[in-house]
């Protein structure tokens, strides 16, 4: 195992290729959490050590499993101490002054779940006030502090059902309405970059002749392509004819159908039926109702889109 006593030869460069962690936030994990203890060379140069790397190694483990970036920094650095943790354990009693494991986690958990929330309101108010700038800083530490996958299931896609909620109810204005998703739409593009790419299984998403209201299935391509899958993405108004062609052409290993309402998936109902036989063909989105799906004879998405994408990913 590294130990800070290991020499300090890892240019910042050599990490971050290492651990496929950008420069940039490698020193922002340092200047923000002191996650990493560099030395200097002569010539003033950072230099890194093996333990550096494991910690930052472990502090990816514990994003992947939705800490925040803070609370993931401070369980890695934490780790540093497990030797005095386990001769405290041994003796029967915590250390002095630290809780036991079980409160610990309770504590961490706590303290996520607060800051997701106080994230989901700020977003909600910028995004209601028209606050470009406010939505996208609020987005930025969204995204810097917890995982893709936490980001898009505990704020952004309950916020977009929300907005359909307040949209379908007339609540919210259509220049909230426009604004909200036009900011949104860019980010989760901006996620979407290079989905096409790879070797994994191929997905197909589409919405049904009539459903523009794409954004929930825009995110579900991105939790997708982040579980291995390539996506070809036809997005909102997509003609059945043009979706059943595709499906001939990439011959894909799931079709993603998703519609707000059930009117969208019952106009074309006639259509989808023979579609069902050609592909492995899934409704989602709040229009996919039980009884939608058993007309054409497929089924439904129903769970939260993370959970989806890895139920349809082969071999999770």
């Amino acid at each position: 195992m590294a130990t800070e006593d290991d020499p300090a030869v890892l240019r910042i460069g050599e990490l971050a290729r290492r651990v496929a962690v950008s420069q940039d936030v490698l020193r922002a994990w340092e200047r923000r959490y002191g996650l990493l203890k560099p030395a200097r060379s002569a010539a003033g140069f950072r230099l890194y050590t093996g333990a550096d790397e494991q910690r930052v190694r472990r502090m990816q483990a514990h994003l992947a499993g939705g800490l925040a970036a803070a609370e993931a920094a401070r369980a890695a650095l934490d780790e540093d101490d497990r030797a005095a943790a386990a001769a405290a354990a041994s003796a029967g009693e915590p250390a002095l002054g630290e809780p036991t494991e079980d409160v610990a986690v309770e504590l961490v958990g706590a303290t996520t779940g607060g800051e997701l929330r106080r994230l989901a309101q700020r977003l909600r108010r910028a995004l209601d006030e028209l606050d470009e700038p406010a939505a996208q800083q609020v987005l930025d530490r969204l995204l810097a502090d917890f995982t893709v996958e936490t980001a898009l299931r505990e704020v952004i896609v309950p916020y977009l059902r929300e907005l359909g909620d307040r949209w379908a109810a007339g609540t919210t204005s259509v220049a909230t309405e426009h604004f909200a998703s036009n900011l949104l739409r860019t980010r989760l593009a901006s996620l979407a970059l290079g989905w096409g790419q790879g070797r994994g299984p191929i997905a197909v998403l589409a919405c049904p002749p009539g459903e523009r209201h794409d954004l929930p299935l825009l995110a579900s391509g991105v939790l997708l392509h982040r579980n291995g899958w390539r996506i070809v993405y036809l997005g909102a108004d997509t003609p059945v004819a043009e979706l059943a062609q595709t499906v001939a052409d990439k011959h894909p290993d799931t079709v993603v159908l998703a519609a707000v309402t059930p009117d969208r998936f019952n106009d074309c109902v006639g259509d989808l039926i023979p579609l069902a036989r050609t592909a492995p063909l899934r409704l989602a989105g709040a229009g996919a109702t039980a009884d939608v799906a058993a007309a054409i004879g497929v089924t439904v998405l129903a769970a939260d889109p993370v959970t989806e994408a890895r139920r349809l990913t082969p071999g999770r």
